[in-house]
């Protein structure tokens, strides 16, 4: 693994706790040599990540869309910035840079790009590891909700083990290190359809 992709919040949200774990995970990255991927902004979770790698002389790796670069939230000291013409070029160009996916707590755009690139990963379209960094319980909602889809038999359970919850950063780092994707069927069978 080289770099890790942190889809999160644009805003600090309400508690210090967040922006604490930003400043962790961080450092989590820096230890283990791994680049930061990220939107490009310097506000909000964003920037505190960022910021944090950056000051710890990690590489910092910045794609954002064009439109949202002109309204001046752009990091302007990243390693490497990369503005796109697109939402979906962003994404795209995103998930190519990195090895793992991490979605901090955030609002509609992290919500939708971890369930993308989870998806992508029970499609087969990768075979990277996707996981939720829970902190202070934020994700705890979110995680019930997605047992209850499995136990409604609308996940099935391997594709619910793709998406990796932990606590603490160096916790779900550790296994992104050792993740092995698992065997699952990618699509129905004939005879399922």
């Amino acid at each position: 693994m080289k770099a890790i992709c942190v889809y999160c919040g644009s805003s600090p949200g309400r508690l210090e706790v967040y922006a604490s774990a930003a400043r962790a995970l961080g450092q989590a990255l820096v230890e283990r040599n791994l680049g930061l991927v990220y939107g490009g902004a310097s506000i909000g979770l964003m920037g505190l990540i960022a910021d944090t790698v950056l000051q710890l002389g990690g590489r910092a790796v910045g794609v954002i869309p064009q439109a949202l670069a002109r309204k001046e939230v752009v990091h302007r000291h990243l390693t490497e910035l990369h503005v796109t013409q697109s939402m979906h070029e962003r994404k795209t160009l995103m998930a190519d840079l990195s090895d793992g996916f991490i979605a901090m707590p955030g609002g509609i755009g992290t919500f939708e790009e971890i369930f993308e690139i989870w998806t992508w990963a029970q499609l087969g379209i990768h075979t990277k590891p996707c996981g939720l960094l829970n902190v202070a319980g934020y994700y705890d909602a979110l995680s019930t909700f997605l047992d209850h889809a499995a136990a409604e038999q609308f996940l099935k359970p391997p594709h619910r083990s793709l998406l990796i919850v932990e606590q603490a950063p160096p916790t779900l780092l550790d296994r992104f290190a050792s993740y092995q994707p698992p065997s699952v069927r990618k699509w129905l069978d004939a005879d399922e359809s």
